[in-house]
């Protein structure tokens, strides 16, 4: 009596690999572009929270200082002894890559992006 051996090795073929592979790669594009929009959301609510900073900063200055609004103030040196600094001892910078000015008194600080990135970096 002759015995036929099974000569099938353990593994996975081709279909079961691509399956796989387009699963990974369906889940990848949901992923991907709403892990975008939650950073972009988030670089923005950190700039606004900077510039409440330094409004509030601005407007403590002024009352201390006994300034009127528009009067000029400068943002690194005037405003510094007011705002909590970073671990570099300066003012936070903009999450996004912007910069800050705040020119005078009363007026509301600016973001360099403003509102040409969605979601925009402006005080509401």
């Amino acid at each position: 009596m002759k015995q036929t051996q099974n000569t099938r090795k353990a593994g996975f073929t081709l279909v079961e690999i691509m399956i796989v592979v387009a699963i990974i790669g369906l889940l990848a594009a949901i992923a991907i572009p709403n892990f975008v929009k939650a950073r972009a959301t988030s670089q923005a609510n950190a700039c606004i929270n900077n510039l409440r900073q330094i409004d509030a900063a601005a407007n403590q200055f002024a009352l201390e200082k006994g300034k009127k609004t528009a009067d000029a103030i400068t943002l690194n040196t005037d405003l510094t002894p007011y705002i909590k600094l970073n671990s570099a001892s300066a003012i936070p910078p903009c999450p996004a890559g912007g910069t800050y000015q705040c020119t005078a008194v009363g007026t509301a600080p600016l973001c360099t992006l403003g509102s040409g990135v969605t979601p925009a970096h402006v005080l509401p």
